[in-house]
């Protein structure tokens, strides 16, 4: 654990989890780029005229971003719902983030709540820590705005509403995010970020986004907040 560690942790009050990668891997067994085609599929039999760099586009939450900004409201609904889909099936198959079940039980015995702040869907975030025992422990879940991309992390909206869903204020709380977007978010929102950093190449990337402390692992977090609890 290193000092700034234990320093962020000490000085909070409830921990926001980022979904995707912080609890699980989402689509570990029902890939991301499969997901990003058969969105690009819903748009060609909507008669959308697709662009090579999106057809090739293997982030489904890009494809959704992109349909947002076109502006066509029936399109990206359509997208949104064949993507809510795609989510709900793919949490069947997620693969559990080593420690990140640790983190969030380890958070409650040291009295602090945990919220999930996702740019997935609700329902999906839901459905998985339902399966897995851990919906107890996790509340409030907020999760991907309908249809609405914008909304998304780095927006800080979504952490903003689950930190008033807490009762707290946003300098008494931390989130644990794996993406420049979740540390850009969680700075616009004023809550303290710890980078996941779960590849290496991440490091650099999610410290230079502005996170106050990084890890490797979820062990490391989760070792803090048990010497928080004793």
């Amino acid at each position: 654990m290193t000092a700034e560690l234990g320093r962020l942790l000490g000085q909070v009050g409830a921990v926001l989890l980022d979904f995707d990668g912080p609890v699980c891997s989402i689509f570990a067994g029902y890939p991301a780029p499969q997901v990003a085609a058969e969105l690009v599929d819903v748009l060609r039999r909507r008669g959308v005229d697709v662009p090579p760099e999106l057809a090739s586009e293997p982030d489904p939450l890009e494809v959704l971003r992109r349909m947002g900004a076109a502006g066509d409201h029936g399109v990206t609904r359509a997208v949104e719902d064949a993507l809510c889909a795609a989510e709900r099936r793919a949490v069947e198959t997620a693969e559990p983030t080593p420690y990140g079940r640790e983190v969030i039980v380890a958070a409650r015995q040291a009295g602090m709540p945990v919220a999930a702040v996702s740019n997935n869907s609700a329902g999906a975030v839901t459905a998985y820590l339902t399966a897995h025992r851990l919906i107890e422990h996790v509340s409030p879940v907020v999760g991907r705005a309908y249809a609405d991309p914008d909304r998304m992390k780095p927006n800080p909206e979504p952490i903003l509403q689950a930190v008033r869903a807490l009762g707290e204020i946003p300098s008494r709380c931390v989130l644990v995010g794996d993406s420049p977007s979740d540390i850009e978010g969680a700075k616009a929102a004023g809550v303290w970020v710890i980078g996941f950093a779960n590849r290496p190449s991440k490091t650099l990337e999610l410290r230079a986004a502005g996170a106050d402390a990084i890890v490797t692992t979820m062990g490391e977090i989760a070792h803090a907040l048990i010497s928080e609890a004793s």
